[in-house]
Order: structure tokens, then sequence, then C-alpha cells
């Protein structure tokens, strides 16, 4: 089953949240700029479709698949994002860019991207 690119960004989001404590809908509303009523939507085809787990009071915390999913999107945002920089486009611009391209690019050039930065990192 292949995974919407917007249903990739709440399970990155969910992640990079997961790192500062416990995670609920309203800080993945908070942290996307999305209504409440969106975010319940997502986050219950997410549940149904066994990427998440709610717990009775309310805690998002991401399923084995999930967990896959949201590493390698992150993993693309910030290696795009790093490569970017080194290019020499802002901060700001970069990490913007890096989410637009993180969702569409081959693994086959993300691998071709990481190995380059990998050898070439100052």
């Amino acid at each position: 089953m292949k995974i919407t690119e917007s249903a990739e960004m709440y399970l990155e989001t969910i992640l990079v949240l997961s790192k500062q404590g416990d995670v609920r809908a309203i800080d993945i509303g908070r942290a996307m700029n999305f209504s409440r009523p969106t975010v319940s939507v997502a986050i219950h085809n997410l549940e149904k479709d066994g990427y998440i787990k709610i717990s009775p009071e309310g805690n998002i915390t991401l399923k084995a698949s999930g967990l896959k999913i949201a590493e390698t999107i992150y993993e693309r945002h910030t290696v795009l994002t790093e490569i970017l920089i080194q290019l020499g486009v802002s901060e700001k611009t970069a990490s913007e860019d890096a989410c637009k391209i993180e969702h569409d690019i081959s693994q086959e050039t993300f691998d071709c991207i990481k190995k380059h930065i990998s050898n070439h990192r100052p």
C-alpha cells in the first residue's frame, strides 16, 4: 500500500514531537498549523492503517511501520537540508525545499546524494 505525502508528513511530525515528550493531536495541529478536525481525521486514518497507536489518555505513538516511514522521511529531510545549505541555500529555504523534495525523490537518487554528502563533508 502506497502512503500519501500527507500521511508521511504526519508521521514525521509525530516522530519529531516525540523527541520532546508525549504527543497529542493538539500538538500535531500546532506544529503543522492544521485545524483540530483536520488532524482528527488524519490521526484516525493513520490509526486505522496501523501506523500509530492512540492511548486512552490521547497520547499518540508510532507503531513499527509508522516509525520506519517517519525515520525515512526525517532522514531525507535532514540530509537534503544539509546538502542544500552546503550549496549556499539559506537554512530556512533549504529546510522548506527539502520538505518538498523528500517525498518524491527516488531511493536510488537519495542514496547517491547521501553517499556524496558523506564523502564531501567539511
